[in-house]
């Protein structure tokens, strides 16, 4: 079967989890015909931990459902108080360390801003924590868990969105909170850089406290100064993000499957060796009980005894 792999994350090349990923990735790609990557910064990442050709990658972004996430202007606060929401896990590689660095200097700095934090994780800890030792029960409010569901009901209370992810190959939160009408403020790692136009996002110059605090300023400015139209900033993430444009580009990429020649056991056999002088061997002995098992349950099964999904024709993306 013709295999298509797509990659939403970013891993290192010098830690031993990565090093042990990026092996098993190789093993795995040398049955991949092709791969799509959600950002151009994950597409050079998978390039370079599998060693694969690049024009055998295609970028695809995700998409968001612009209908799931409409703004309600009427659920912030009145002027000139204001909201800054964050929606997600919270682990350390969200930056949640970060962000309660941020939240006592920010509450301090500015009278007017409160925070609402959604999600669960490891580091609600450190969030508890700090809300108990700056005495910010009434400017910080922690919901815990919340069902995907009304994640857009709690964006939209707020007016900026924090993110300060250590690393991010998309960031879809991102996206959702820019369609609920949200200025972003984003730490600039990975493919978050190439999410939203400069109008609706701030990133931070360095990854530091300080850094996030210049962009959160920079932010409180412009949406205090009324240059948003939420519905407007709407609409343009919606023909950003189209997972109707999303599927067309994919089967696009699928059609590039269907026309490529079969590969021979023996030109298979040759790119598992290349693998390395032990690896490839136990690649290749993998491959071969794969092979006698797929005969076996051949044998138990034919081919025609499948129903073969029947051909449509996919109508040309608008955008």
């Amino acid at each position: 079967l013709r295999t298509c792999y797509t990659d939403h994350s970013l891993f290192g090349f010098n830690d031993s989890g990565g090093i042990h990923l990026n092996k098993v990735l190789k093993f795995s790609f040398a049955s991949i015909d092709r791969a799509i990557a959600v950002s151009h910064v994950c597409r050079e990442n998978l390039v370079l931990r599998v060693n694969v050709k690049p024009e055998h990658v295609f970028t695809i972004p995700n998409a968001v459902d612009a209908s799931s996430f409409v703004p309600d202007p009427s659920l912030r606060p009145k002027e000139p108080r204001i909201n800054i929401v964050y929606v997600g896990r919270l682990a350390h590689r969200k930056g949640i360390d970060f962000i309660a660095q941020v939240i006592p200097v920010a509450c301090a700095k500015f009278p007017q801003v409160n925070f609402i934090i959604g999600g669960g994780g490891p580091k609600r800890l450190v969030l508890d924590e700090m809300v108990e030792k700056h005495q910010l029960q009434n400017r910080v409010e922690l919901l815990g868990q919340i069902p995907y569901s009304r994640v857009r009901s709690v964006m939209c209370r707020g007016t900026i969105f924090l993110q300060c992810s250590l690393t991010e190959s998309f960031g879809s939160a991102i996206v959702e909170a820019a369609c609920c009408g949200l200025f972003v403020v984003a730490t600039g790692v990975g493919g978050v850089p190439e999410v939203l136009p400069p109008s609706m996002i701030r990133y931070t110059t360095e990854h530091n406290v300080e850094s996030i605090l210049e962009a959160l300023e920079e932010a409180i400015e412009i949406t205090t100064t009324n240059r948003i139209d939420p519905y407007k900033q709407h609409q343009q993430v919606q023909k950003l993000y189209s997972w109707k444009d999303v599927a067309y580009r994919t089967v696009k990429v699928y059609d590039c499957l269907r026309s490529l020649e079969d590969d021979t056991w023996e030109e298979r056999m040759t790119r598992y060796l290349k693998l390395g002088p032990i690896s490839g061997i136990f690649a290749v002995f993998l491959a071969m009980v794969d092979f006698l098992l797929y005969r076996i349950l051949q044998w138990i099964k034919p081919d025609d005894a499948f129903d073969i999904m029947p051909s449509i024709r996919i109508p040309k993306s608008s955008g």
